[in-house]
């Protein structure tokens, strides 16, 4: 059997009395365990936000035989989770009046762009907010910003905006430039400014240097390490980097039930052929009853799940440095187990 490596948790709360805060542990180690029996699995990170209290344990090994766990420091790549940050970023713009969910996105582009339309039939922010602009996952080019820009020009709209769901890198990525036009800042400093710093997101990045390198995770496929992906466009769709803290500190910020930009991010936009409905960029589900925001984020030899449950102040994240066909359909699995565990208590 592989060796499970545990480190300490982290625990907002010094009061928390040790049998609840053992009961939480015993349900996080029994999930972790049930992950790492499966040899694919290297390590995982696991992080629980409750009713104030914040809880992280690291298992595995980062680097295969050795004996390695992650870390509080460790930057992970949460992949598609990022569309989320742009998400609520979109949010504060349309309540800012910046953005219209109605508005044709080619008000937005300094040229025509007349392929951008089916038959007349606009795409909007909101279309693309949702997937359901026609785009296709990944841009025709993504090599760099002009390239993307450029490529736009070539992609066809075979059916009317809004007609289906179509799952789309491009669109996010076309969002982030959006919201750079309609607030005059980089991307990454609007996050930075309006989600990294309010939340004390301290070691979140896209950027990566110095020191980061130390800490960022490395991924395997399986058994294979595999080489990180580079992003070369705005980070729309992926390639935030951040630690299991950072994301709790997000979890936070999407559990406030006040904050105008979270409600709105989590407003109902469109829905989808799955078991979920869409906001902006977040997958919106019922599950036993209860709604839940959540998304995957999954890239090369890196996965999770981060998921939001308001009713219950509660989030969870899940991180593997392990990426292959089944991984997705694992992890979901056990963090809605860990969840089923913890509803019902207080610590």
């Amino acid at each position: 059997m592989k060796v499970i490596y545990v480190i300490a948790i982290s625990c907002t709360l010094i009061t928390c009395t040790a049998s609840k805060s053992q009961s939480l542990q015993e349900a996080m180690d029994g999930v972790a365990q049930e992950l790492l029996e499966d040899r694919r699995f290297h390590s995982t990170t696991i992080a629980v936000y409750k009713d104030g209290k914040s809880i992280i344990r690291h298992y595995g090994e980062l680097t295969q035989g050795l004996g390695n766990p992650p870390t509080d420091s460790s930057l992970y790549d949460i992949a598609s989770v990022t569309k989320t940050f742009t998400g609520t970023l979109a949010a504060k713009a349309v309540l800012e009046g910046r953005l219209k969910l109605e508005d044709d996105i080619r008000n937005f582009l300094e040229e025509g762009y007349p392929n951008l339309q089916y038959n007349g039939e606009k795409i909007t922010v909101q279309h693309l907010l949702t997937h359901r602009s026609g785009f296709p996952n990944f841009a025709p080019a993504r090599e760099n910003k002009a390239a993307f820009l450029e490529a736009l020009k070539t992609i066809d709209i075979t059916q009317k905006p809004g007609s289906s769901y179509q799952y789309s890198n491009t669109a996010p990525e076309l969002m982030a430039f959006i919201l750079e036009k309609v607030y005059g800042i980089p991307y990454h400093d609007l996050v930075s400014q309006y989600i990294f710093n309010p939340s004390g997101m301290k070691m979140a990045r896209f950027s990566l240097v110095g020191v980061d390198e130390k800490n960022i995770v490395n991924g395997y496929d399986s058994e294979k390490p595999v080489e990180k992906l580079r992003q070369n466009l705005w980070g729309g769709s992926s390639g935030l980097h951040a630690t299991a803290s950072d994301l709790l500190k997000y979890a936070q910020l999407q559990l406030d039930t006040s904050n105008i930009v979270v409600k709105e991010a989590h407003k109902k936009l469109a829905e989808s052929p799955y078991d979920f409905d869409l906001g902006y960029y977040w997958h919106i589900a019922d599950e036993g009853g209860q709604t839940v925001y959540r998304h995957h984020g999954g890239t090369y030899g890196m996965q999770n799940w981060f998921m939001v449950y308001p009713e219950e102040n509660m989030g969870i994240a899940m991180l593997t440095n392990s990426s292959f066909e089944e991984t997705a359909g694992i992890l979901e699995g056990l963090v809605e187990d860990l969840h089923e565990h913890l509803k019902n208590q207080k610590f």
